[in-house]
């Protein structure tokens, strides 16, 4: 992003204040820091929209791969460490399979990947794309493979040939998905380029030198295609994590064009796949393309993505409000907790698991657990008795009592004098739910 002083200097100074600000300067100060328009100005000519928008093009290139519901974007971001501002575009995770498979094997490829979908704390965690590898060198059999794919998932496709023709001859089966062309490299890329072009697909582009890699994308654009996924071939975990850094160090900090695209990380045929799709995921990763992934890696893996896209300024929330749980009904009990979505599924789960009807009241805390908002203030009797009072949780349980979380004990006496009701100081970790509820 150009600086205000950049910026003014393309600006007609005009001063005329129909941009809102009273100063083309005070205009270019709002534009650098991204708070402003450059449509809002009516005077500013052609040519300076041209370069101050080149300019003020993100660092790397924003792609989109596939079409409808499934679609998804990458790239797109700007920054090093999460902790400066956050990562938008989250690492997407492939299953590849293979042209030559039997159709056993193709199977329980698009079955695990269908089944791949986990729920955690309110969010759905699933399996991304699927990929197509010609390793038959046929264009038929390919674009067959790719066809069965497509009919039977709705997720966006990679397809994985070094042949342009086969590319074309998949093509039509991959529509109307919009799907990730890999790869082209320095024997095949005119060809692939002119596919990409006319197909409008994005184009993977690979090399085993970025040096190279810079020059060939450079080639690959002044073919036409700008929608571009950069393969950095990484040999080991070292150099992934090298790589990956130098990439983007280079494209945010640099603003060096010739490597400012998404990154995608070709673990297939690895022993250190998943390592390799872990660090990926931790060092600016856009794709990982894995032969197979096993349950019991995948859950550690989308935990770990899903951890690493959140905003680390904003905790995750749940609505405010009272929640039933187990069917309750008007002799349930009442018990409250946060609206930190970590702590709310957890006590709901604890809760559900007693198969004790219940409500459970959550209490608007900005999304800081137990603790965190009793130590900050944002937990408090009164606002315990006033979310009561507000939820209707009063007039849905006829009993006169609350169950409250144990590590909040010392506030048990100041929330019966303020509700009246027989304050129950529940346990300190939710694991004891269960015992408590079916004591009662």
């Amino acid at each position: 992003m150009p600086t205000a002083i950049e910026i003014f200097k393309h600006l007609p100074k005009k001063n005329c204040g129909k941009c809102n600000f009273p100063t083309c300067l005070a205009f270019a100060m709002q534009l650098a820091n991204s708070k402003a328009k450059l449509a809002d100005c009516p005077y500013v000519t052609e040519e300076a929209k041209a370069k101050l928008e080149a300019s003020s093009a993100p660092p790397i290139r924003l792609v989109s791969i596939g079409a409808g519901e499934s679609k998804f974007e990458i790239g797109d971001e700007t920054e090093l460490y999460r902790h400066d501002k956050k990562f938008f575009h989250q690492t997407r995770y492939a299953i590849v399979i293979s042209d030559t498979a039997s159709d056993k094997e193709a199977g329980a490829k698009l079955k695990r990947a269908a089944d791949l979908r986990f729920e955690r704390v309110g969010q759905n965690l699933a399996m991304d794309m699927l990929g197509v590898r010609n390793d038959s060198g046929d264009p038929a059999k390919f674009a067959s493979m790719v066809a069965r794919v497509a009919k039977e998932s709705a997720l966006p496709l990679v397809l994985m040939s070094a042949d342009a023709e086969a590319i074309k001859a998949a093509a039509s089966a991959a529509r109307p998905s919009r799907p990730l062309i890999y790869a082209a490299d320095a024997n095949n890329w005119q060809a692939m380029a002119a596919v990409a072009k006319e197909l409008k697909f994005p184009l993977a582009v690979k090399h085993d030198e970025l040096n190279g890699l810079a020059g060939l994308v450079e080639k690959v654009r002044a073919a036409g295609v700008e929608d571009l996924v950069l393969d950095l071939c990484p040999r080991d975990l070292q150099q992934l994590v090298e790589r990956n850094t130098i990439v983007r160090k280079n494209a945010v900090k640099k603003t060096f064009r010739g490597l400012g695209f998404p990154i995608v990380t070709n673990a297939c045929g690895s022993k250190q796949a998943v390592l390799m799709a872990l660090t990926s995921t931790m060092k600016y990763g856009g794709i990982v393309l894995l032969d197979d992934l096993d349950p019991a890696h995948a859950i550690p893996l989308f935990v770990l993505r899903q951890n690493i896209y959140t905003d680390p300024q904003v905790p995750i929330q749940v609505k405010a409000g009272l929640y039933s749980i187990n069917n309750p009904g008007g002799d349930a009990p009442v018990l409250f907790t946060t609206n930190f979505s970590l702590t709310y599924f957890t006590v709901a789960a604890d809760i559900e698991k007693s198969r004790v009807p219940a409500w459970l009241l959550v209490v608007d805390t900005e999304g800081l657990s137990v603790m965190t908002a009793f130590s900050a203030g944002k937990l408090t009797a009164e606002g315990v008795a006033e979310a009561l009072r507000s939820s209707g949780a009063l007039e849905k349980s006829s009993r006169k009592e609350v169950i409250m979380p144990g590590m909040l004990s010392r506030m048990s006496g100041k929330l019966q004098e303020l509700t009246g009701l027989k304050v129950i100081v529940g346990p300190r970790e939710s694991s004891g739910i269960p015992k408590v509820l079916r004591s009662l």
